[in-house]
């Protein structure tokens, strides 16, 4: 009788795992991913926010607006001689 009820007992634990065992790996899944993506969005404000204060400097700063003419746009000033380096090619 004892032993009957042993595996009743056995057969509905492993019934029950069967049932929620899946729903629990899924679970830990989708936390994980929930995880991934908090991160990533932690890091696209601190993007944001670094593109913000760019956007600021080239909306109100003449100096960083040159820099940037300068170093993206090959812009040169009046009477400078703009030089191009050219790497050697490899061989």
């Amino acid at each position: 009788m004892i032993i009957k009820k042993a595996f009743w007992l056995f057969g509905i634990a492993v019934l029950v795992l069967l049932l929620f065992l899946p729903g629990y790996a899924r679970l830990q899944q989708l936390k994980d991913k929930n995880r991934n993506l908090e991160s990533g969005i932690r890091k696209l404000k601190i993007e944001n926010a670094l593109l913000g204060q760019q956007l600021k400097m080239v909306e109100n700063d003449p100096l960083y607006q040159e820099k940037i003419a300068r170093d993206k746009m090959g812009a040169v000033r009046k009477g400078e001689i703009p030089v191009k380096i050219v790497p050697e090619e490899k061989r």
